[in-house]
């Protein structure tokens, strides 16, 4: 499976995005902690919402990719500042 450029930035937007809600709702950040944060985020989200049988009624895809790295940010963020102490 080949990505495209178009594919890795949108990609890159989305996590970007999520991470900066998520350093809105949690505190914190800066860009690049951001991007990291939303980009592992939407791994974690997507993984975490598909174990735990969770589907988003959002019917826009874009805005669904969203709403789903922006909860895996979130758990991914407050994670590290529990394992940080």
């Amino acid at each position: 499976m080949s990505v495209g450029m178009t594919e890795l930035l949108i990609f890159l937007g989305i996590g970007l995005v999520a991470g900066w809600i998520a350093g809105l709702l949690l505190g914190g950040g800066g860009l690049i902690r951001n991007l990291i944060v939303g980009v592992i985020g939407a791994f974690v989200g997507g993984w975490l919402l598909s174990v735990l049988g969770v589907s988003l009624p959002i019917g826009n895809a874009l805005l669904s990719q969203i709403v789903t790295a922006t909860i895996g940010a979130i758990v991914v963020l407050a994670l590290a500042r529990i394992i940080a102490g």
